[in-house]
């Protein structure tokens, strides 16, 4: 045990000095300092939420490979996101700014990619920069030498590129392709320069199509039902008023696979189906069929009704979802195992997280968007180059800290715009106590396809949650996830907190001021 912490600390002094000698370097016009700067390889899937990852739980299922990143590396237990739905966290870790400062509050808006990215500033100062797969910014991408990517969402099997501006239909399934094309792209790179290396995912956004070689995976499809499924959202306006449930919400044919041709499933999207499955070759949709017209049959015949079909939902749509994981965790096995063939693990920093946490069940609901811990929380871990033993990193970090990061790791001043914080001196294991103890959150996307979701802003420390819900609703809601981590009980009501309660009011608005959102101080 002495030995693996004095391990684990000389490893750590390595990393601080060689990241320090790369921070001293001027690396424009310099050859040979901008060679000595680590290459970042930054892996983002969508949706995955931290509960199904094993190096953060494992009760649900095992992901060995993006365990590989924490053993060797860096586990963050509290990393969070500013805003959770897709196009605003992707802005937000290019931009390093809070939506309201990046002008991208929802999935409606178009990002404006004439402003400052941190992928621009790596180009600038030396870096080959590329993105692969997952864009949804609507805009074209900006600041990569290569790009590649699939247009909107994608699709599952044989989607969709747009690479370098030219759209093009690619056979295959789009976790397998999207790490074809980046392996590619790694073998056929400039040499001559450190790179920065985007690898998004789709996987596992809804409506989680498996790939065929993993359809064997958790045939039994039981699965552990969290404690709140059958929440009741005593307390919680907006929660009540969510159109997110697995029960009344998901649907059996879209997003449960469950078709027959007679049409005598329910289904609002039914009409969603099967243009999804018209893209398949004959041999996808054969295997597809062979799988599912099966269960669909077995469906039919059980006559499920009130409390067995809301659990077997549950097990059906879990199924599904963790097996799309399961093409995402063998990929990026693929991606370190290039790394270590040729040698490049030794200056590469390997990033694993996800666009923002995602509900598997908990308070009956799939999608994310709530500041409730499940889809605020991000799974973020992280490899550093060479060999060292895995650390926990427990400060509050947000997907604003993503962009001063990299710029730091590359040695590049960090723009005062950019308002998150380098991660660096948590990586390095510095002494942090100036570090943040508490985080914003604001989201933004109601009235609209969101799922019914108020919008809301708040607070959460180390202990505390607070969260304000407004626009045509008006309601505040408290939370001691020391006590409630489920957080089921709003304390708002409750006189033991009301102290409690009025600081985190004062330091929310000043936190607003901060962060220049203004609207928190105009609403309270």
């Amino acid at each position: 045990m002495k030995f693996n912490i004095l391990k684990t600390s000389i490893n750590l002094l390595f990393f601080a000095i060689a990241l320090s000698m790369f921070n001293s370097c001027k690396h424009k016009g310099e050859e040979n300092n901008v060679l000595k700067r680590p290459n970042i390889i930054f892996i983002m899937s969508d949706d995955h939420a931290y509960q199904a990852l094993s190096c953060y739980d494992g009760s649900l299922n095992q992901t060995p490979n993006i365990d590989r990143l924490a053993e060797g590396g860096l586990i963050f237990t509290n990393s969070f996101v500013c805003n959770s739905i897709c196009a605003p966290s992707r802005a937000t870790l290019l931009t390093g700014k809070f939506s309201h400062n990046n002008g991208q509050f929802d999935n409606r808006i178009r990002f404006d990619s004439s402003q400052l990215t941190f992928p621009k500033l790596l180009q600038e100062s030396g870096y080959e920069t590329a993105i692969i797969g997952k864009w949804h910014l609507k805009s074209q991408p900006t600041g990569f030498d290569y790009w590649n990517v699939l247009p909107g969402q994608g699709h599952y099997y044989n989607p969709d590129f747009i690479r370098m501006g030219k759209r093009e239909r690619v056979e295959g399934y789009v976790t397998n392709l999207i790490t074809d094309f980046s392996l590619e792209w790694l073998e056929n790179r400039n040499n001559e320069k450190p790179f920065c290396l985007m690898i998004h995912n789709k996987a596992p956004h809804r409506s989680w199509m498996p790939d065929s070689t993993h359809f064997s995976l958790y045939k039994e499809e039981n699965f552990p039902l969290p404690s709140n499924y059958f929440d009741n959202y005593e307390g919680r306006t907006a929660a009540a008023e969510q159109k997110m449930s697995v029960i009344e919400d998901m649907d059996l044919v879209y997003d449960l696979k469950m078709y027959d041709e007679e049409g005598e499933i329910p289904s609002k999207y039914r009409h969603w189906y099967l243009p999804m499955l018209d893209r398949m070759n004959e041999d996808q949709r054969k295997a597809w069929e062979r799988e599912y017209n099966e269960k669909t049959k077995a469906f039919k015949n059980a006559d499920l009704k009130g409390e067995e079909l809301a659990i077997w939902k549950f097990n059906r749509y879990l199924a599904d979802y963790l097996k799309c994981i399961a093409s995402v965790d063998d990929n990026v096995g693929r991606i370190l195992d290039y790394l270590e063939q040729t040698g490049l693990d030794e200056n590469t920093i390997v990033v694993y997280t996800s666009d923002q946490g995602f509900y598997l069940g908990e308070h009956g609901w799939f999608d994310k968007r709530f500041m409730y811990e499940e889809s605020l929380k991000m799974p973020l871990v992280m490899k550093l180059p060479g060999k060292s033993q895995a650390r926990e990193i427990n400060q509050l970090v947000q997907n604003i800290d993503f962009a001063p990061t990299f710029l730091d790791l590359a040695g590049i001043q960090i723009p005062e715009e950019i308002q998150g914080a380098s991660l660096l001196p948590l990586m390095e294991g510095r002494d942090s106590e100036d570090w943040r103890e508490s985080i914003y959150y604001h989201y933004y996307e109601y009235p609209g396809a969101g799922h019914s979701v108020k919008r809301h802003y708040g607070i959460r420390t180390a202990r505390y949650k607070l969260i304000h819900f407004y626009d045509d609703i008006d309601t505040w809601e408290l939370y001691d996830l020391e006590q409630d981590p489920r957080e089921m009980n709003n304390l708002i009501s409750d006189p033991d907190y009301f102290e409690i309660s009025d600081e985190l009011k004062k330091n929310l608005n000043t936190l607003g001021h901060e962060c220049g959102d203004s609207i928190v101080s105009y609403l309270h």
